[in-house]
């Protein structure tokens, strides 16, 4: 049965900034004391604990650096807990970064099985999928064609059409809902209904309320890299827009 569970979990990131150093700047350093800051600490996530069950359709909204991504990258096992633990039941479908890693001088068809064996495939469960996937993707006699010679669009529809063949009980979702013109959109849309409806377990980050609303029965809200509330949809988003409908607007900048 699949199931997420975190139990205060954080992220810390330490960042290094790696730049070249001018003269000027080694003799001011030698004459200043503690002038070089060194790594920088960055906590994206603090003391996170979630209980995700079977069934349940879970949007995450905040403002860009709340710690969605990171979140739900936790989720994914792409990131491990600095602290806490992470318990994750079921096989996990991951739809972020959807058009990275590609091989550029491989051919349309040869990426379907790359990325396909990415994603879990083996080539006998690839097999009865693979005319689907071509077929889905609308790209006809340019899967033929080393990627490098594709348009965005092009690289957009091959890798919409790879990514939502799964069929996992842990569905993850990033801001995956535009891909291509208006008609490859409505299939779009309609593979992604299809695969909500088909998942165990969904969670999705979106900033349009509207998918968030349409697909999702419970929301989180994170702010700074914590959970700031977690209920029904509708009361959620009701706050959260009517937070940053009263907020005040930030000061101008003064005039140089």
């Amino acid at each position: 049965m699949p199931r997420i569970v975190l139990d205060e979990v954080g992220i810390t990131y330490t960042i290094r900034f790696a730049h070249r150093v001018s003269f000027k700047e080694v003799l001011v350093r030698s004459f200043k004391r503690g002038a070089n800051p060194g790594p920088t600490r960055v906590e994206a996530l603090k003391g996170v604990t979630l209980n995700i069950e079977k069934g349940e359709r879970v949007g995450m909204i905040g403002r860009n650096g709340a710690g969605k991504s990171s979140l739900l990258k936790l989720m994914a096992g792409v990131y491990t807990p600095t602290t806490g633990t992470r318990t994750v039941e079921g096989s996990i479908g991951s739809l972020f970064d959807i058009s990275l890693g590609f091989e550029p001088d491989a051919t349309g068809r040869e990426n379907i099985a790359y990325r396909s064996y990415l994603q879990g495939e083996t080539p006998k469960t690839l097999k009865p999928k693979f005319n689907d996937i071509a077929s889905f993707s609308e790209l006809g006699e340019f899967l033929d064609v080393p990627v490098r010679n594709y348009s965005a669009g092009m690289v957009t529809r091959l890798a919409f059409a790879i990514s939502t063949a799964i069929e996992p009980d842990v569905l993850l979702i990033d801001e995956v809902f535009s891909a291509g013109d208006a008609g490859f959109q409505r299939k779009a849309h309609q593979r992604m209904r299809d695969m909500i409806g088909q998942a165990g377990i969904v969670v999705m980050i979106s900033h349009d309320m509207n998918t968030i609303k349409q697909f999702c029965d419970r929301v989180i809200w994170l702010s700074d890299g914590r959970v700031h509330r977690d209920g029904p949809a509708h009361e959620v988003i009701d706050e959260f827009t009517e937070y940053f409908a009263n907020e005040p607007p930030a000061p101008a900048a003064e005039a140089a």
